[in-house]
């Protein structure tokens, strides 16, 4: 698997050794100031459902999404400096995000989201497998933050993942890896 790094520099290969996402025809490129817009987008389109209701005009929750994408851009940035930042792309199409942040002790899934017409197709359900063969390998749990209705959350349980800490929206989950010398299928 390749680091589709266009924007960046040359291909380059990947350390991560994610071969069921690779299967599945994702690559990844680390995020460019170019990618803005696209990550702007992917943001609010994982936000629609819970405007649907809101009583505002689409410029007004463009205008409330546009803020709310630049101020956890710069959050995660300023709180998880040694973060991968990378960009999803299947098939030369920018499709989703994965921020990764691995700690000695555990690695944090930051984010990770999909378009809306990639998502259920199991592509991020083989991308989580490879990232906690990860982990396991190198003897690490995982952990990820995720809103309470968030339909990812089924998935997150196949894992193995539990709730560790009630966080009001959101449950911080953790998975703490299979016996040692297995991997997930």
């Amino acid at each position: 698997m390749t680091l589709d790094a266009s924007a960046n520099g040359p291909a380059a290969p990947a350390a991560f050794g994610w071969q069921r996402a690779a299967d599945a025809g994702l690559t990844f490129r680390r995020i460019a100031d170019s990618d803005l817009p696209f990550l702007a987008r992917l943001y609010a389109s994982t936000r629609t459902e819970e405007l649907a209701a809101a009583p505002w005009s689409e410029e007004q929750k463009a205008t409330f999404l546009a803020m709310q994408f630049m101020a956890q851009h710069a959050h995660y940035q300023q709180y998880y400096p040694a973060a991968d930042w990378l960009v999803t792309v299947r098939a030369g199409a920018d499709i989703g995000r994965l921020y990764i942040e691995r700690w000695p002790r555990e690695h944090r899934i930051i984010d990770i989201a999909f378009l809306p017409e990639h998502r259920g197709s199991g592509l991020g359900g083989a991308l989580m497998r490879d990232l906690l063969d990860e982990a396991a390998a190198a003897g690490k749990s995982v952990s990820v933050h995720v809103e309470k209705f968030n339909p990812a959350m089924r998935l997150y349980r196949r894992l193995g993942f539990l709730t560790e800490e009630d966080k009001g929206v959101n449950d911080l989950m953790r998975w703490r890896g299979p016996v040692q010398g297995t991997t997930l299928t």
